[in-house]
Formats: C-alpha cells, sequence, structure tokens
C-alpha cells in the first residue's frame, strides 16, 4: 500500500514535477478510486495541491481530478475558498461545466456574505 493518496496518484498517473518512484506494488485505476472515495478532505487536497500546484498543470485524468473537488465539498461544504477552488476546476475544462463553476461561486459568495 502507498504511504499517502499523492503517493499513489504520483505512482499511477505520474507528476509533471517529480519523476514517477521506483514501486513494486500492483497499480489499477480501480484501487486508487477507491482509496480517493473514502479519503478525508486534506488527503485529497493534498494530493490535488502537490500534483497541481498552478492548477492547469499535472498528469491526473479528469475524470479522477472532477470527483476530487466534491469529495473535499462533502467534508467542508461551508469553506468559500475551496468552493472558488473547486470552481476554478470547473472553468478549465470548458464551456459544458461553466453552470455549475457559476453556481459554486454564487454559493461561496453567499457563505461570505454571512
Amino acid at each position: 500500500m502507498h504511504s499517502t493518496l499523492t503517493a499513489h496518484a504520483r505512482c499511477l498517473y505520474g507528476d509533471e514535477y517529480r519523476p514517477t518512484p521506483e514501486c513494486e506494488l500492483e497499480h489499477r485505476e480501480h484501487y486508487f478510486v477507491e482509496e480517493l472515495t473514502f479519503a478525508d478532505a486534506g488527503s485529497i487536497l493534498a494530493m490535488l495541491h502537490g500534483l497541481f500546484p498552478h492548477l492547469v498543470d499535472g498528469y491526473l485524468p479528469v475524470w479522477i481530478r472532477n470527483p476530487a473537488y466534491p469529495l473535499v465539498l462533502l467534508h467542508r461544504p461551508d469553506d468559500p475558498a475551496l468552493l472558488r477552488e473547486a470552481a476554478e476546476n470547473l472553468w478549465l475544462h470548458g464551456p459544458d461545466w461553466d453552470d455549475s463553476a457559476a453556481g459554486t461561486v454564487k454559493r461561496a459568495d453567499a457563505l461570505e456574505a454571512g
């Protein structure tokens, strides 16, 4: 088993900024998705921030990256900064997600307004 969610993701998908570690473990995406599904918010954010320090980079597939933010928001639903970060991620993936991103920003605005 990998020591962290970030290490598992780096080993499975690679990292734009660091070499892929040598690893003897079996790598199957469904194991990673299971680990992601039950990870705590801090572990998921550490993975996203570690593999995507500039939001627009990284090798993690979008079909893994997109559900990561909703999973974090299940743990931290009232975090305006996190809502805005999730919206930024959605805006990167084309106009299909613009309405969801705008709704997420409105939710952040409402939380900040009190």
